[in-house]
This record gives structure tokens, C-alpha cells and sequence, in this order.
């Protein structure tokens, strides 16, 4: 079983269209939140400091698919179960699962999937980003 982490969300009135139901971008927006504390609930430091230490500004998306099921309005409370699926040699695949309590168990509103790179500034052209091979300690820490 991959490691797993744990993402509550409280849906507010502002994160909903006008009838109510979650603007879709806000789950992208939920998973990329869940994303990065995934990484930090494995051990990672801040990006912040791993731009210091390592020149690792972060993981951006290449790719994202989600498949939704069911609607969410405000005042509900969703969770975000993150996990890594597979290690590629510069990207990698992770999945997003979310859900809210029901009387029969758990909801399934809507699965995500991304798959994201580590990248550093490129040393020729330092607006431009290049990605990096997955580095081995972090594939350790997530695994």
C-alpha cells in the first residue's frame, strides 16, 4: 500500500457557483493544497527552502484528469486522500481521492490524477524551467 496523507477541506459559500454547487476549479486548486502536504506529511521541507538548498522550485502539472461524480455545495466538509501511483525517471503520477462522510460510510465525489515533475531553474535561461530526474531521497521519503 503507497503512503497516503489526509487533506480536510470546509467548503465555503465563496468556493460555490450560483447554485450552490463547487465551482470545479476549486478542486483542482483543493488537490494542488493536498499535493504539496503530501509532500511535506513525508518528511520534504518547504519549497522555499528546497530552492535554497537543492535549486528544486517545486513539482508543476503536465497533466490532470479527474473524473467527477458527485456535487459538493457549502458547508460540507470534503477530504482529500493523496497517494504517488508510480515513480517515473522525471515525473511522476498521483492520485487524488475525494470524499465526505455520508450515513452509509463515504461519498466518492471525484478522483484525480496528475502527473507532475520536479524542476529547477534552467541554468542557461533562468526564466525557463527544466525538469530533473526524481531524486532518490525524496522517491524514499514518498514511497
Amino acid at each position: 500500500m503507497p503512503k497516503t496523507t489526509l487533506h480536510s477541506v470546509d467548503v465555503h459559500f465563496g468556493d460555490c457557483d450560483p447554485a450552490g454547487i463547487v465551482f470545479f476549479p476549486n478542486f483542482s486548486r483543493w488537490m494542488d493544497a493536498a499535493s504539496l502536504k503530501f509532500f511535506m506529511d513525508c518528511g520534504l521541507p518547504p519549497w522555499r527552502e528546497l530552492v535554497k538548498t537543492r535549486g528544486i522550485v517545486g513539482t508543476p502539472l503536465l497533466e490532470i484528469n479527474t473524473k467527477f461524480i458527485k456535487a459538493v455545495t457549502y458547508g460540507e466538509t470534503i477530504t482529500i486522500a493523496t497517494w504517488i501511483e508510480e515513480w517515473r525517471e522525471k515525473v511522476f503520477v498521483q492520485m487524488h481521492r475525494v470524499t465526505r462522510a455520508s450515513p452509509q460510510g463515504e461519498d466518492l465525489i471525484c478522483e484525480g490524477r496528475e502527473v507532475r515533475a520536479f524542476v529547477k531553474r534552467d541554468a542557461d535561461n533562468p526564466d525557463r524551467l527544466r525538469a530533473i530526474p526524481v531524486p532518490d531521497d525524496i522517491k524514499a521519503l514518498c514511497s
